[in-house]
């Protein structure tokens, strides 16, 4: 006669119970409260609203500038982690907190801490001015701001994954006759990829809906550099609630998608 094993976690049912409740609260109810509101436009109202020239700049800059930046934090912030985890130089500790800084600080400070570095008054505008170009209050300045948001997204993410990686693996492979770039491409290219698309997605995602940071050097100028968020609070302040809700829904959706894509992706990549 077989004997039950009981369960690790005790109360299961309570205990799952309680998840669904709480995640209800927090993500369901205010999600299905978004499209509930969407629901006083009809369908053409809605197409309207979703197809309006300023509605789609403001989308292709927010989702295009969030997506180079989770590919340059993709790229800066592989090379961070592997010198953290790899190297033990002075000042490490202090570069590992200024990686968590972005999380700490406010995101309205770090917008105008970069606007005042970065605007055509401040120390590398004004030589970005003198050399032809302009980094704050365009497409580029509001990248950088995403960049430096996301960026420890990817770190934090990596970090543990380089760790659980013996250096002797690398050794070994080095030793029967590959090359730095087949090391890399063989050997910890297949266990840093699904780390590093969460990482990427997680810096995505923050850089879509980022608003604090960016207004501050973006300019805000409709059909160039608007973001969506900064879209919503102007339909907002107009008492255009559902117009607002429209593009809410509109941003949940593509981001939604997007990440749906990226995770099943990173699923197909993990399964042997």
């Amino acid at each position: 006669m077989s004997r039950r094993i009981s369960p690790v976690i005790p109360g299961f049912g309570l205990t799952l119970g309680y998840t669904l409740v709480y995640l209800s609260l927090l993500v369901l109810i205010p999600l299905g409260a978004l499209f509930l509101k969407t629901t006083q436009l009809s369908w053409e109202q809605f197409i309207a609203v979703i197809g309006a020239p300023r509605v789609l700049a403001a989308l292709r800059l927010s989702f295009g500038t969030a997506l180079l930046a989770a590919v340059l934090n993709g790229v800066i912030g592989t090379l961070l982690a592997w010198v953290l985890v790899r190297y033990r130089f002075p000042g490490r500790k202090l570069i590992e907190a200024m990686i968590d800084l972005p999380f700490a600080l406010p995101t309205a400070v770090a917008g105008i801490a970069l606007a005042a570095l970065y605007a055509p008054a401040g120390p590398v505008g004004r030589i970005a001015t003198e050399l032809g170009f302009k980094i704050a209050y365009t497409p580029l300045g509001i990248t950088l701001a995403l960049t430096f948001v996301t960026l420890p997204f990817v770190v934090r993410t990596l970090q543990p994954v380089l760790a659980d990686i013996p250096r002797e693996v690398e050794e070994a492979a080095s030793c029967l006759g590959a090359k730095p770039w087949q090391v890399f491409r063989h050997v910890l290219l297949p266990a840093l990829l699904p780390a590093w698309l969460t990482g990427f997605a997680l810096a995505f995602a923050r850089g879509v809906g980022e608003y604090g940071s960016v207004i501050f050097i973006a300019g805000n100028m409709p059909m160039k550099t608007e973001i969506l968020p900064l879209l919503i609070m102007v339909k907002l302040d107009q008492y255009d609630y559902a117009g607002a809700t429209a593009i809410g829904v509109l941003m949940l959706v593509v981001s939604f998608l997007l990440l749906l894509l990226i995770n099943l992706l990173q699923r197909r990549i993990s399964t042997p």
